[in-house]
This record gives structure tokens, C-alpha cells and sequence, in this order.
């Protein structure tokens, strides 16, 4: 399973989202979007952090604990 964060710089959303993630034990890649803009073409985002789990973006913002374990655990 691929998991990637998109992320910017100095946002406090997407370390709660890592935070998550982290307790999780789910392995992640971290994405910034400045600096790879070409995320932005293939996930549009307008909100970060943006999670993409095997090349689908599955959430913008912030998931509830609750819908992000589904996502792994199902």
C-alpha cells in the first residue's frame, strides 16, 4: 500500500494528520506541494494536508480517526 501526505510548509493540520498516521503504524510519504506542484495537477487540493492512498486521494483536511482506521483496516 502506497500512502503519501500532501503537505505545505508550516501547516499545523497535516502534522495532526502524521500524528494520526504515526499511531496508526501506517508508513507514509510526506509531499510538499510547493515544491512539487505537479501533485496539484493530478490531486487537486485547495484545502492541505491531502491524503492519496495508492494513487486515489481519499481525504482533504483532517479525517475522523474512526474513518481513517477503515482505510487501513477494513
Amino acid at each position: 500500500m502506497k500512502v503519501q501526505v500532501l503537505t505545505t510548509p508550516g501547516c499545523s493540520n497535516c502534522s495532526i494528520l502524521e500524528k494520526m498516521l504515526d499511531k496508526l503504524g501506517i508508513t507514509y510519504d510526506l509531499i510538499d506541494v510547493t515544491e512539487n506542484p505537479e501533485y496539484l495537477q493530478k490531486y487537486p487540493i485547495f484545502t492541505a494536508p491531502g491524503l492519496v492512498i495508492n494513487e486515489k486521494l481519499e481525504f482533504t483536511g483532517i479525517p475522523k480517526l474512526d474513518e481513517l482506521e477503515k482505510k487501513f483496516f477494513k
